[in-house]
């Protein structure tokens, strides 16, 4: 009888081994799938219509100063785009704050082009019908890094404060659901639907994510930004809503972007 009751249970176990691994099978077809799916979005991405429209919205005269942001200083120099993006945010002498790339073209719009901080943040997100001048901005000004491995020092007393702060922000919990943003980005293996939840705190995840925006929603037929994507993380997670450039924004901005760093930039994106 219990000879038996050994061969039953070793049956059992041996089938339940099997499932396991056509499961994980399944999984990894499923991921490759998805991969395939992303390569074959990316043969001519939309959003290289959005760069172009920054590139001259870049040289455009504007404001009430009628100036352009040829000479905005994004972080090595005036007027450097080429590779600016891979060392923000980091802290800026003329405000005396840190800064990532949307709330440092407000400060160049402001000083630049003499806008109201009101009318530079007014309308940050595009829409149906509505292409707006900090989308295409972001495009372009990012795709100027493309190739070029992330480099943020985060060595100034309000960076390394700015990224503690953004480091608490990742791991409050609040909300109806008593979420934080590690709920879902700080274990391994996390998927909702066909959705790899990336670990923000994982070195390699944590590069592969940051460096993949902004990006062009196939869904939505718009590129969205950084600060986008954390307003979206907010919404999901019935959090208030993320106030654009807000010093929240920024200084979660500077926890992720710090921790990708050595990682190669490879944005506007293109994502389902």
């Amino acid at each position: 009888m219990r000879k038996n009751l050994q061969v039953a249970a070793r049956a059992v176990l041996a089938v339940a081994a099997l499932a396991a691994t056509g499961v994980a099978a399944q999984q990894k077809s499923a991921i490759e799938e998805i991969e395939r799916y992303r390569a074959a979005l990316g043969d001519g991405n939309p959003a290289e219509l959005w760069e172009a429209r920054g590139d001259a919205l870049w040289k455009e005269k504007r404001g009430p100063k009628n100036a352009s942001l040829e000479q905005c200083d994004l972080g090595l120099g005036p007027g450097v785009v080429r590779g600016a993006y891979t060392v923000l945010p980091k802290y800026f002498a003329d405000t005396n704050k840190v800064e990532d790339l949307e709330s440092r073209l407000v400060s160049c719009m402001v000083m630049l082009q003499g806008f109201t901080p009101e009318q530079a943040k007014k309308d940050p997100y595009g829409g149906p019908g509505k292409k707006v001048a900090m989308d295409a901005l972001v495009a372009f000004v990012t795709s100027e890094s493309r190739g070029l491995p992330m480099k943020v020092a985060g060595t100034h007393p309000k960076e390394v404060e700015a990224y503690e702060l953004g480091r608490q922000i990742f791991f409050h919990r609040g909300g109806p659901y008593d979420f934080s943003c590690a709920t879902c980005h700080g274990v391994n293996n996390q998927r909702i639907r066909l959705q790899d939840l990336p670990n923000l705190l994982n070195p390699r995840d944590a590069k592969k994510a940051y460096t993949a925006w902004p990006a062009y929603r196939v869904s939505q037929g718009e590129v969205r930004s950084f600060q986008w994507r954390l307003l979206d993380c907010f919404r999901q997670q019935r959090f208030p809503e993320l106030e654009f450039v807000s010093p929240a924004s920024v200084a979660l901005t500077m926890f992720l972007a710090k921790n990708s760093n050595g990682g190669t930039f490879d944005a506007p994106s293109i994502k389902r």
